[in-house]
């Protein structure tokens, strides 16, 4: 008899809800999330573009006044500031200093023909010792270039999403956490070293790949291996607020270093400290079975016992048939996502709310140098929202239905999102403001659709449902950046379009099945139904390996399953 998620929580109550085993697994888990924080988010600091202008070589021996004057006033954002892109003809201007002209006085400058900056930019220095940006001239004509390096960034994390949560649900969560973290840790070194622009990208390319993964499978392990009523804290408040833990570390350390690679080479040594993690977290007991490697799965789970101080029964897993361990042991794939009415649908909603969160929370992080004051206090404000964000999540999370909880976040982030435009420009107080509580919504509902899409999805296909809504939200987050870029043509642009699409994907999100007081589902026939689906679809069967026995699964079991959920 195949075991289900309920049948899985209730031969396991005996190691208890929160003992040494679990706590360790909890913390560790969630200690490994913590370089994602700074790993993912520190181009707002190393990508940062200071105040520039063109160079004025010194060969051309020219007066005080004519080179104070040789920089063009421009308008900008309804300021005025020196041009960064264009210069006063300097073999005029030295033809005028030559000839003992004096600026405005005997020559109109302003009538002066101009020119770009063949010569380079010079660069604010007060802030930044050098970044990106101003090592390899990432301005005017290569400005494209900043917003596409993190776009680069998000490239990777949508080929690692696609990669590794097939690769989890093959090869087990513990090997894909540990190689991705490896990659992750190892790549961001090198890239300390990148001698151009396209290394510096080539590199960051493959850190995103690590970057996503090593979270997915962090996320996952913790939600199969720990009980049900922990499982809620881990996932809407554990890996969250450590990830916002490395997240205001960033500032912290930027603050303290100005050199981008220095700070680089700062964030990657952390990595290194977790290569004692192998020999702590264990391999899901749950992934286990669904491979058919029960002996395996016992030795973890009498281990957690012993460590524990509790007894375990002499079985705690009973052996399947060789029909039905052959299925367990069938391998599942992305395609099996679309595969019937039922779970095409929820997936198509779950990839459009995460495609959604993904533009708001990447944008509005990655905005938040651009925002008046001091970059490094706000950017430490954007972390430090998101722990409340946090903490109402799990609260929410707790006690209100699931898709409540997703529609009232999304639709509270996306109104004050909208509000913003409304706000006069002179009350920058108020519109940043308002730009946190939208940060507080996004962030919320960013923790919430990950432990939604967790319970919805059963575990042969959890991991790769993650990979893939994860892989689908990369297309908002490699998007953000321009989301960002579109404030230089209307400033309230990219608000308006943000708030727009949260609006919308929270009333959307209303159509997903609700999953409060349901066990987590182990196959594919244990998945609730969506409502905009036929009745019908709830007696359907969907076997791979046409076994027989699995015909029988209909609404009794998940009447059943519902009883046992609602037990616990």
């Amino acid at each position: 008899m195949k075991m289900q998620g309920s049948d899985y929580d209730d031969r396991t109550v005996f190691l208890g809800e929160w003992g040494p085993f679990q706590q360790i697994v909890f913390f560790l888990l969630c200690c490994s999330i913590i370089p994602n924080g700074f790993t993912g988010l520190s181009i707002v600091f190393m990508g940062d573009t200071p105040s520039h202008h063109c160079h004025i070589p010194a060969h051309y021996n020219i007066t005080v006044q004519w080179r104070n004057v040789s920089i063009p006033w421009e308008e900008h954002g309804g300021t005025i500031r020196l041009s960064r892109c264009t210069r006063h003809r300097l073999d005029l201007i030295k033809s005028y200093s030559d000839q003992g002209y004096e600026p405005w006085t005997d020559v109109n400058v302003s009538e002066i023909e101009q020119e770009l900056c063949t010569d380079g930019w010079e660069y604010d220095r007060q802030q930044y010792t050098s970044t990106i940006v101003t090592e390899w001239d990432l301005v005017c004509a290569d400005d494209w270039k900043t917003p596409m390096t993190s776009s680069i960034f998000f490239c990777g994390v949508l080929t690692g999403s696609f990669v590794s949560g097939q690769m989890s649900d093959r090869f087990g969560r513990k090997m894909v956490l540990f190689s991705t973290m490896a990659i992750q840790t190892i790549f961001t070194l090198i890239q300390v070293f990148s001698p151009s622009w396209l290394w510096f990208c080539a590199f960051y390319f493959v850190v995103g790949m690590g970057q996503i993964s090593n979270y997915v499978a962090a996320f996952i392990l913790g939600m199969e291996i720990l009980s049900p009523s922990i499982r809620v804290l881990f996932g809407t408040l554990g890996v969250c607020l450590f990830f916002a833990l490395g997240y205001m570390l960033l500032p912290l350390a930027a603050y303290l270093i100005r050199d981008w690679r220095m700070l680089q080479l700062a964030l990657t040594l952390p990595g290194f400290l977790y290569v004692p993690l192998w020999w702590f977290i264990p391999e899901s007991p749950r992934w286990l079975l669904s491979q058919g490697r029960v002996q395996e799965a016992e030795a973890i789970v009498r281990d957690a016992a012993r460590r524990n101080g509790v007894a375990a029964p002499e079985v705690i897993f009973e052996r399947t048939q060789p029909g039905n361990q052959a299925e367990k042991m069938q391998s599942h794939n992305i395609c099996d996502l679309v595969r019937t009415d039922n779970i095409r649908c929820i997936t198509i909603v779950l990839c459009l709310v995460w495609t959604t969160l993904s533009i708001g929370y990447f944008a509005l992080s990655l905005n938040t140098a651009n925002l008046h004051g001091d970059s490094y206090l706000n950017c430490f404000l954007s972390a430090a929202i998101e722990l409340p964000a946090y903490t109402i999540a799990w609260l929410m999370y707790r006690y209100w239905p699931r898709r409540m909880c997703l529609f009232s976040t999304l639709f509270q982030g996306g109104v004050v999102l909208l509000l913003i435009h409304l706000i006069p420009q002179n009350m920058i107080g108020i519109a940043i403001t308002l730009e946190m509580l939208g940060k507080f919504g996004v962030t919320a509902a960013f923790a919430i659709v990950y432990a939604v899409t967790a319970e919805l999805y059963p575990t042969v296909l959890r991991n790769t449902a993650l990979g893939a809504c994860s892989m689908a939200s990369r297309v908002g987050s490699i998007s953000a950046p321009y989301f960002i870029y579109l404030g230089n043509f209307y400033q309230s642009l990219p608000y308006i379009l943000m708030g727009t699409l949260s609006v919308l994907s929270g009333l959307l999100s209303l159509l997903l099945p609700e999953s409060l007081g349901m066990p987590l589902p182990d196959s594919i026939n244990h998945m609730q139904t969506i409502p905009c689906c036929k009745r019908s679809e709830r007696s359907k069967t969907y076997n791979l390996t046409s076994v027989k026995g699995d015909e029988d699964h209909s609404d009794e079991t998940m009447v059943d399953s519902t009883i046992s959920g609602l037990k616990q």
